[in-house]
């Protein structure tokens, strides 16, 4: 008859060895999608939850702010605007997204549901918890984050913060296009044409479906103005004509994987956005979605 002692230290030492791997080399975590409502139970990882869903703790940020956008679309520099306002907080791109709970020991998920918590809601209270973390640092009352791939997960956020309020940025599809292909070395044409339409279907699924506050990186920088205090409006703060000279306020560093950090940010300026070229076709679906957002194709 097998030692179950002996079983146990098998057991043991190949999820020792495993984890010792995941070290080395972290399994790739396609972090863009949008997550299901919740994920069958993995027996590998030591999730014994059984599918328990836990039920929304409570936030201490409970409507926070999220500017839905396309990557180059011009979402730093509204960032920039709305952070020179004297109760916004808006610093660099968070990526909450990317902050994971782990649960390490086969028993966490029983103790966590014993706490009417699970894996996904560990994560929200963390998340809030940053949110809160950065609004107090701030001393002011209303916070922003403009990280684009919040676009990919809204579903997610609209999850984790039922009263949040949504910005959404749209762009010509064509000029994102076009601003992707200038930035990246040996552009491959094809995946920018995939990436920008993988944002636009999650913008438009956003603006039918959330309510949210609808501007265009075009009228933002043709009028700052008038499209800020639209803003300010829907957020229900006074505007500031303070918001404009943002190149006298204080907004961290610029750096990649953080939000633009080209020179034209760091001018201090509000630019005319580029136009998309008129000779660029688009494809059918991108083209469906630039004439529904009201721009010419």
């Amino acid at each position: 008859m097998r030692d179950p002692r002996l079983s146990a230290i098998g057991k043991g030492l190949k999820r020792r060895g495993r984890l010792m791997a995941q070290a080395v080399s972290p399994p790739r975590r396609t972090l863009g999608a949008v997550p299901a409502q919740r994920k069958a139970p993995d027996k590998t990882a030591g999730d014994d939850s059984g599918g328990y869903a836990a039920p929304p703790a409570p936030r201490l940020v409970e409507s926070p702010v999220f500017v839905l956008s396309s990557v180059r679309s011009g979402s730093t520099l509204l960032r920039v605007l709305l952070n020179s306002h004297s109760r916004i907080r808006a610093p660099h791109e968070m990526h909450l997204r990317t902050v994971h709970v782990q649960m390490s020991r086969h028993f966490t998920a029983a103790a966590m549901k014993e706490l009417a918590l699970d894996r996904q809601e560990l994560e929200h209270v963390l998340w809030d918890r940053v949110l809160h973390l950065e609004l107090n640092r701030s001393g002011k009352d209303v916070i922003v984050d403009k990280t684009p791939p919040n676009t990919l997960i809204w579903p997610r956020l609209h999850r984790c913060w039922p009263r949040a309020r949504y910005i959404v940025l749209l762009r010509h599809p064509g000029a994102v296009i076009q601003s992707l292909t200038n930035r990246r070395e040996n552009p491959n044409h094809d995946s920018i044409r995939a990436e920008v339409l993988n944002y636009s279907e999650k913008l438009e699924e956003a603006r039918r479906r959330l309510d949210p506050h609808v501007i265009t990186y075009e009228d933002l920088t043709a009028d700052p103005e008038q499209v800020t205090r639209g803003v300010c409006a829907y957020l229900g703060v006074p505007w500031e004509s303070r918001m404009l000279d943002y190149g006298t306020q204080d907004h961290g560093v610029f750096r990649p994987q953080l939000g633009d950090w080209s020179e034209e940010i760091k001018s201090g300026r509000i630019r005319a956005a580029r136009e998309a070229d008129p000779a660029l076709a688009l494809p059918p679906r991108l083209e469906e979605i630039a004439k529904a957002w009201g721009y010419p194709v």
